[in-house]
C-alpha cells in the first residue's frame, strides 16, 4: 500500500492570517510528506506494507511506529482546523454538552489544555480525548506518541513541534495557542465522538 501525502481540505494559505501557507508548506507539505516517505521505505517487503497508517501506529516499533504516527497525528491536526472557523464559535450540542460536564465552558476546555500544552517542554502534541465512558480529558504527549496505542479516541489534535509555529510565531507558543483556537473545526471534532 502506498502512502500518499492526503491533500489539505482547504487551500495551503487559507488559514491565514492565524497560520501562514510558509507554515503549512513546512508542515503539510515538507515534513509530513517526509515521514510518510521514510515509512513507505521502512514497511517495503514488511508484512506491514498493507496495513492501514493506524495499524501500523499500534502494531509497529521504532522508527516505523513514529513516522506512521507522525503522519496520522498531521492528517488529524490538519483535519482539526477550518478556514472557516469564525471567532467566537462554539461547539454545540453532545459536544458542548460532553464540554461542560469536563471544564465547565469551552473557555475552561481552552484554559486547561493551554495550561498542559504550555507546561510540555519540547515536541510533541495536545490533545482532547473521549475516554470509552464518554468523559473528556486533555493529555499531551512527547514525539511521536499518540492516543491510537491506547483506549481513548483522540477528538482534537494540536501540534506541539517547533515547525508548527516558529515561522509565525517564533518561540511563543502561546500566541500559536491562540491562533490555533481560531481555526478549530468543532463540527469535525463533533464527529470523532463516540
Amino acid at each position: 500500500m502506498p502512502f500518499e501525502l492526503p491533500d489539505l481540505p482547504y487551500d495551503r494559505t487559507a488559514l491565514e492570517p492565524h497560520l501562514s501557507g510558509d507554515t503549512v508548506d513546512l508542515h503539510h507539505g515538507h515534513l509530513q510528506r517526509g515521514h510518510l516517505e521514510r515509512l513507505a521505505a521502512l514497511v517495503e517487503g514488511t508484512a506491514f506494507a498493507d496495513m492501514p497508517l493506524e495499524e501500523i501506529v499500534r502494531k509497529g516499533q521504532g522508527a516505523m511506529a513514529e513516522c506512521a504516527a507522525q503522519a496520522w497525528a498531521t492528517a488529524l491536526y490538519w483535519n482539526s482546523l477550518t478556514p472557516a472557523a469564525t471567532e467566537g464559535s462554539e461547539p454545540e450540542g453532545k459536544l458542548a454538552d460532553a464540554i461542560g460536564k469536563a471544564f465547565g465552558d469551552v473557555e475552561g476546555l481552552r484554559r486547561h489544555f493551554n495550561q498542559a500544552a504550555l507546561r510540555s517542554f519540547g515536541p510533541g502534541w495536545a490533545w482532547l480525548l473521549q475516554r470509552s465512558d464518554g468523559r473528556l480529558v486533555i493529555a499531551v504527549t512527547p514525539h511521536s506518541v499518540t492516543p491510537l496505542t491506547g483506549p481513548d479516541r483522540a477528538l482534537l489534535a494540536c501540534s506541539l513541534w517547533e515547525h508548527a509555529y516558529m515561522l509565525d510565531y517564533r518561540d511563543d507558543r502561546e500566541k500559536y495557542l491562540d491562533a490555533f483556537w481560531q481555526l478549530v473545526d468543532w463540527d469535525a471534532v463533533t464527529r470523532r465522538m463516540g
